[in-house]
């Protein structure tokens, strides 16, 4: 019977059920000769094969951990008093009347391919809660929230919705995140990012090309710094890692084929070990990780570093500009929803030292990236069906503030209320801002928006009706949508 996702019951995102499944799931891996660091990437690739005359529009969703300053990026407010306003000067891009800071320049010349909203607003200033509220796209927190650890009652990631929801195509998982995990300097998880009440079954494929380092900021390695100007403890030997997608070394595709014929007697044993509708992904696991291995497309997209020389010179040789790269070469090989934490570590907390650090570390491989980015996606024609956004947790103070014991120079801090998020692509008009902010830029004036509406945006721009719904192991449905896409960019 259809439910009103439009899906059987049988092809309802559900929960893991069974720990035998993981076995047989184990023992496929170690059969394959992949390795059990590469079971996490497999649990997601389960679903059903596309639907034939399925669109292939998809979503790039860039993630600035931390919090960009909208009054230093994309709501100056000239007039405004200096403690208010900063040191950038606003400058004028494509688009008559709308400006934008002066070390965004390759943007401002962009213009006419993505639009603002500068009046996207919640209510918390909690690092933490602000992660967990724009990767989810829900302002209430959840019942038992904790700041300090990714909990199973957490609300589900748009990442791990999207790969829920949408089909997959060429045997890829419909959502990854690149380049790593969003961990805090302490070495915890960031809560946010996972299946949450889903079930980690739906936590979402990580790419984790980027090595965590808790005292590294930026794109390195031309752009990284450190907040507090710290002096280096030692050689810095943080390098961007290409996941390794072929086959182990000795390891002929007639094994392969040899190997695969050991998973055939595996199948058969499925039946004996477990009769329920759990299993029902696991042919397409097999087939997933088969053409991870075999599907030259596939490796290419993740071969970043091998780039044509003018293609990594337009991107920039940085962490940003190959993780952009990867994201715009994976939504070309079919995945549905890439997103792209620009910076680990919460890397656009700028409490300090906001000006230089912004100007000379943050900005131009930002600017670089997202604009070859645009570029690449427009020539292509992929922008029309491909979303771009791009958001952190939350703004930053209108008041500059000044932490003397931690910092050389002023910054700003956590602000929810308000912040600016560029949008492109997807069916989005170029040129158009929409909302605005007080004089200060701490408020909406008019036009306000929620993370729920983004989110809306986003699966709007993926094809998931209004209605679309997951159900849990109880067989109760969890709706997607809690408030309505930005319609006024269209």
């Amino acid at each position: 019977m259809a439910s009103r996702t439009g899906r059987t019951s049988e092809e309802q995102p559900r929960h893991p059920q069974m720990t035998r499944r993981l076995a047989v799931q184990a023992g496929a891996v170690g059969l394959l000769g992949l390795g059990i660091e590469h079971l996490g990437a497999l649990r997601t690739m389960g679903g059903p094969a596309t639907p034939k005359g399925r669109d292939d529009r998809a979503v790039i969703y860039i993630f600035l951990s931390g919090g960009l300053s909208q009054l230093d990026s994309f709501d100056l407010k000239p007039d405004a008093p200096a403690e208010i306003r900063g040191e950038f000067r606003p400058i004028a891009t494509r688009t008559p009347g709308l400006s934008i800071c002066e070390h965004l320049p390759k943007l401002a010349e962009r213009s006419g391919l993505w639009s603002l909203v500068r009046s996207l607003t919640h209510s918390s200033n909690d690092h933490s809660a602000g992660h967990h509220i724009m990767l989810s796209g829900r302002s209430d927190l959840p019942s038992g929230f904790d700041p300090t650890k990714p909990r199973p009652s957490d609300w589900p990631s748009i990442a791990s919705i999207a790969g829920a929801l949408c089909p997959p195509r060429n045997n890829l998982p419909p959502a990854v995140v690149l380049p790593e995990k969003l961990i805090h300097s302490t070495g915890r998880a960031i809560p946010g990012q996972f299946g949450g009440e889903m079930g980690a079954k739906h936590d979402p494929w990580f790419i984790e090309a980027s090595p965590f380092d808790p005292t590294a900021y930026g794109a390195y390695p031309t752009y990284e710094f450190d907040h507090q100007q710290r002096p280096p403890a030692g050689a810095k030997t943080k390098r961007f890692q290409t996941p390794s997608l072929g086959l182990p070394e000795g390891f002929s595709e007639s094994r392969l084929a040899g190997r695969l014929g050991l998973l055939a007697t595996l199948d058969r044993q499925r039946s004996a070990l477990e009769n329920s509708a759990a299993a029902g992904g696991f042919d397409d696991e097999r087939q997933g990780a088969v053409s991870l291995l075999t599907d030259r497309k596939v490796k290419q997209a993740f071969d970043v570093l091998h780039a044509p020389d003018a293609v990594l010179d337009r991107y920039g040789r940085h962490t940003f500009g190959w993780s952009l790269l990867m994201a715009k070469r994976l939504v070309e090989a079919g995945v549905k929803l890439v997103q792209v934490n620009l910076g680990n570590n919460e890397t656009w907390d700028n409490h300090g030292n906001i000006f230089p650090h912004l100007k000379d570390k943050l900005f131009p491989p930002t600017d670089q990236a997202v604009s070859a980015l645009l570029d690449d996606l427009n020539a292509s024609g992929l922008l029309d069906s491909t979303l771009v956004v791009m958001a952190g947790e939350f703004g930053r103070t209108p008041k500059i503030s000044r932490l003397a014991e931690f910092y050389k120079l002023p910054g700003r801090d956590h602000w929810g209320p308000a912040q600016s998020v560029l949008l492109a692509g997807g069916g989005v008009q170029g040129g158009r801002v929409i909302g605005s902010t007080d004089k200060i830029g701490g408020y909406p004036r008019s036009d306000p928006h929620t993370p729920e509406n983004f989110a809306a945006t986003i699966y709007n721009a993926l094809g998931l009706p209004s209605n679309v719904s997951w159900r849990d192991p109880q067989d109760r449905p969890h709706f997607v949508y809690h408030g309505e896409p930005i319609t006024a960019l269209m």
